[in-house]
């Protein structure tokens, strides 16, 4: 069966971390910090690849994730960054968030290849932490965690001009004929699993793509039958033609048909019911006195004051197929031309790759902690201040700095020195 929908998890890659070591060869007394900084993460990347049609691949695999970068190494070696993944998915595309349906990316027109994942960033090594004050680093930067999300990809149909109505009432029959189309077809409900898309030539190099969707039932908008699978082509269709049964061959009222498709398409997207509408009074040939209460006539009184033409055709016979493409095209003329894409309404929170620090423990029992992250927010905190103090504290607990304390065994009454500034801890 014809796959347009699938659940996946991916993963970008993490970044190496940075190494700490120091230049050690014969005659050089105190070598200075040497440690490499990690290397990249791997990224997450959706490419467009013209041989697919269909989202059948994902059917199997489901988890993706890219390489993780190499930490870094002695004598400045940077780590090898991670593999990145290309996914390779049919043009139309539409990549989601799981959790939140927000589009990530439309992978449809210009947009070919996206980075919907970056890895992580490598950690410094120590050999960028030395300072006039601190000549010994004994830390380096972690790298950055990876990323990872469930993604729901939709492939939604590419196409002008889309084909609407109940099952068996001639929308195979019509694009068969009027496009290269070559669907199969045979007179029971659900013949078609699959959009089919067709090139419609109208001549002097004019034409359009049709699509032909699948048959609607009534409740599809709610996920009834095959629903969701089927409307979501609908979406990028600029016209939409409703074919109906105007022979009412299986007994169904074709002004009702409408009423009831036009239901499921504003229940599933009220934006569907804007596009413009014109209506195939299909199966023409097999109305058997079209004088006597016409349908064709009780068609044009329903909706004609609405705007929408009416034309009966015989897909079969070829009878009013050209009338109602040369209509199309005309609404195709006045119908915004630009094509129909998805805006991007997801972002991955971005995550800051955090300042090392180191906490050891000196033989006289005093605990030393140091780092640029603590350099850092004792160079804009004052702790003279009762305010200053208190945010002092609360850095120190939401950093993870007292949990570092207390397993490295600090107990009340122990003294912590920080650049100069000692302090005796109590809980």
């Amino acid at each position: 069966m014809f796959a347009d929908s699938a659940k996946i998890w991916i993963r970008s890659g993490k970044g190496g971390d940075g190494h700490v070591s120091f230049r050690r060869e014969l005659y050089v007394a105190a070598g200075g910090p040497d440690g490499g900084d990690g290397g990249r993460g791997g990224d997450i990347i959706f490419e467009v690849d013209d041989g697919l049609n269909t989202l059948t691949d994902f059917r199997h695999v489901h988890k993706y994730a890219a390489g993780d970068g190499e930490p870094g190494g002695k004598r400045r070696c940077h780590g090898a960054d991670g593999k990145d993944l290309v996914i390779r998915v049919p043009e139309g595309t539409v990549i989601k968030d799981f959790e939140s349906g927000k589009v990530i990316a439309d992978m449809s027109g210009d947009n070919r290849r996206e980075i919907i994942l970056k890895g992580g960033k490598g950690g410094l090594g120590n050999m960028h932490f030395a300072t006039s004050t601190m000549q010994v680093p004994k830390y380096a930067q972690p790298g950055q965690a990876s990323k990872e999300l469930w993604l729901q990809l939709e492939l939604k149909v590419i196409a002008d001009v889309g084909l609407v109505g109940f099952p068996n009432v001639g929308k195979s029959t019509l694009i068969s004929r009027v496009s290269n189309a070559k669907p199969k077809i045979a007179n029971y409900h659900f013949t078609t699993l699959n959009p089919h898309l067709g090139v419609v030539d109208i001549g002097e190099g004019q034409g359009f793509v049709m699509a032909d969707i699948p048959g609607l039932i009534e409740g599809a908008s709610q996920g009834v039958g095959l629903g969701h699978a089927f409307l979501r082509h609908i979406e990028r269709t600029r016209v939409l033609i409703h074919v109906v049964d105007a022979a009412s061959t299986e007994g169904r009222d074709p002004v009702e048909d409408i009423r009831a498709v036009n239901r499921e398409l504003e229940a599933y997207n009220p934006e569907l019911l804007k596009r413009p509408q014109v209506i195939a009074a299909n199966k023409m040939d097999a109305v058997y006195d079209p004088e006597a209460d016409s349908p064709v006539a009780r068609l044009k009184e329903e909706f004609e004051p609405e705007g929408i033409r009416i034309f009966p055709i015989s897909a079969v016979s070829g009878q009013g197929v050209k009338e109602l493409l040369y209509h199309v095209h005309e609404l195709l003329q006045s119908a915004p031309q630009t094509p129909i894409r998805f805006e991007r309404e997801f972002e991955y929170p971005e995550e800051a790759v955090s300042l090392p620090y180191t906490v050891e423990r000196t033989d006289g029992g005093v605990f030393v902690v140091e780092g640029p992250k603590i350099e850092k927010m004792l160079g804009y905190t004052n702790l003279d201040s009762e305010k200053g103090f208190r945010f002092f504290q609360n850095f120190l607990k939401t950093s993870g700095i007292l949990k570092e304390l207390e397993k490295a065994g600090i107990e009340e009454g122990d003294t912590v020195r920080m650049y100069g500034l000692e302090f005796d801890y109590y809980k």
